[in-house]
This record gives structure tokens, sequence and C-alpha cells, in this order.
């Protein structure tokens, strides 16, 4: 974190032997560490909050998108629908047109029955 090597704690320990003696810094050293692990605790605390938040936040950038998406799908499926639905209305309908107009033409197209076979040798 702060790029201290052995050189310089050892330098530091001097100097606070010098200044404190050897009577006050044991309570020292044991006051020092005390705020060293509050102060890693309170930074582990809050980088953890920081990355909960932010996969909070993808969580629902993702759900958005996701959502969105299913829409436009739902959306696309509904219309996808509507168009087969009116195909086959149209189908529909024309089928019942050629129906009602075929049997007529059916009609036309048959020859009367008259008797007649056809044949000019045979006679009735």
């Amino acid at each position: 974190m702060f790029d201290i090597g052995f050189s310089e704690l050892f330098l530091i320990a001097i100097v606070a032997l010098v200044v404190l003696g050897p009577e006050r810094l044991p309570k020292a050293a044991r006051f020092a560490g005390l705020w060293v692990r509050r102060a890693r605790a309170q930074w582990y605390s809050v980088k953890s909050e920081l990355e909960r938040e932010l996969a909070s936040e993808e969580l629902q950038h993702t759900l958005r998108d996701t959502r969105r998406a299913v829409t436009e799908i739902d959306d696309g499926m509904r219309s996808a629908g509507a168009e087969a639905r009116r195909e086959f209305e149209t189908m529909k309908a024309q089928i019942a047109d050629d129906g009602i107009d075929g049997s007529q033409a059916d009609a036309d197209d048959e020859p009367a029955d008259t008797g007649h076979t056809g044949d000019p040798d045979v006679r009735s």
C-alpha cells in the first residue's frame, strides 16, 4: 500500500525507541497496531460495500436489458401472430369464394346428359 521496506520500518522503530523510551514504546506500538487494524477494517468495509453496489447496479442494468429484449421479442411475436392470423383469414375467405365460384363453374363445365353417347353409329 505505501511501499515501505524493512530498512524504513527499522529506522522508524529506532526513532520511536529514542523518542518514546523503552517504557512507553510497547504501549505506543499496541496503540498504533490498533489504529492500523481499524483503518484496514474500515478500508475493507468500504471496498466490499462499493463492490456490492457495483454488482447490484450491474445486475439491474442486465435485468433492464433483458426485460427490454423480452419486450421486443414479445412485440415481434405478437405482430407475427397477427400477420399470420390475417393471412389465414385471407386464405379462408379465398377458399370460401373459390368454393362458391368453383361449384358453379363445375356445373357449367359438365355436359348436359342428353342420352346421347356421342358415337354416331349408336342410336338411341
